[in-house]
């Protein structure tokens, strides 16, 4: 490989190393040739194409990322929301991390700092007593209360995305009377796969689920419509179906919080940090590609570090 190139013409070289050496689907690939042709076109309109990776500094960042916050979107005609920004800076900072690994002269990816969100610290979860009520909601009386239970206490237990859930089988859990807790893999975003795990009340409420199911439908969590039993397609539940699960409990419940299962996951993720889990291993229960995404939680427990420190700490006499 040529190390002496302009940074547009490593376009190709990148993307092969992504495929091949990181394992991306093609989806993602498309995505990162978009969002870094943004950067290529910036380099262009700047007289600035000829740009070696070794020769890029903080200020052409800094510039950059004032083009992308002034930069109106021609479809909504509004500027850029800053989600937005940040996937063209993501994948630019892929392309930084891609010349680090084949020892191409650079800036490191470090110094490209996402745009800050007021957003980004708003991250919704429940906290204990909230989720109890949550997953109480659902009677147990009827084959849907007893899904609706299964499928709370699954999205709560394994921080599965609700694709991931709406795609899960019967025969990846093999349940048995005596089964405690259970492991199974998923196939998350990118292709990427992991291993996600049931508690012991999960598997418990799925058990009771599975006990009553008298059909012969593949998919772990299905629908019960009328006429859904007569139809050739799979009653499977849908990810809006699986929303609105989540929306009517939490009505149900009386929760303050309009909760969805990102909510849940979010709230997985929290609870595992608050129990002193670390933020590497969080990572790897979300299927997380970067640890960037999984930090966005620090916001929460940093908080209520220092909710308890101004209570013990502020609160001493001497």
């Amino acid at each position: 490989m040529d190390k002496n190139k302009s940074i547009i013409k490593y376009l190709i070289d990148f993307l092969d190393y992504c495929e091949v050496e990181k394992g991306l689907s093609s989806k993602t690939q498309e995505n990162y040739t978009r969002f870094l042709r943004k950067f290529f076109v910036w380099l262009k309109d700047t007289g600035q194409e000829a740009l070696k990776p070794s020769s890029l500094t903080p200020e052409h960042i800094w510039q950059y990322k004032v083009y992308l916050s002034r930069h109106i979107d021609p479809k909504t005609r509004k500027t850029l929301k800053k989600t937005t920004q940040n996937y063209y800076l993501i994948a630019l900072r892929s392309l930084l991390e891609f010349f680090a690994e084949k020892d191409i002269p650079c800036l490191p990816s470090s110094k490209i700092k996402l745009a800050k969100d007021k957003a980004d610290k708003e991250i919704k979860f429940l906290k204990l007593e909230q989720l109890s009520r949550l997953l109480s909601a659902p009677p147990l009386s009827t084959i849907i209360g007893l899904r609706d239970r299964a499928l709370l206490e699954t999205l709560f237990s394994t921080g599965l995305r609700v694709a991931e859930l709406a795609a899960l089988n019967r025969d990846q859990l093999r349940i048995k009377d005596e089964t405690q807790d259970i492991e199974t893999a998923v196939i998350g975003k990118g292709s990427k796969i992991r291993t996600v795990y049931f508690s012991d009340r999960a598997v418990k409420a799925l058990r009771n689920y599975l006990k009553e199911r008298k059909d012969l439908d593949d998919a772990l969590f299905i629908n019960y419509r009328r006429g859904s039993a007569q139809s050739a397609s799979s009653r499977r539940l849908s990810v809006k179906s699986i929303e609105d699960i989540v929306k009517k409990y939490v009505k149900i419940a009386g929760l303050p919080v309009m909760a969805t299962p990102h909510t849940l996951r979010h709230s997985f993720a929290t609870d595992l940090l608050n129990q002193g889990v670390d933020l590497r291993t969080v990572q790897e229960f979300l299927g997380h590609s970067n640890i960037a995404t999984t930090q966005i939680y620090t916001h929460v427990t940093n908080k209520q570090l220092r909710d308890i420190h101004r209570q013990v700490h502020d609160g001493r006499k001497f």
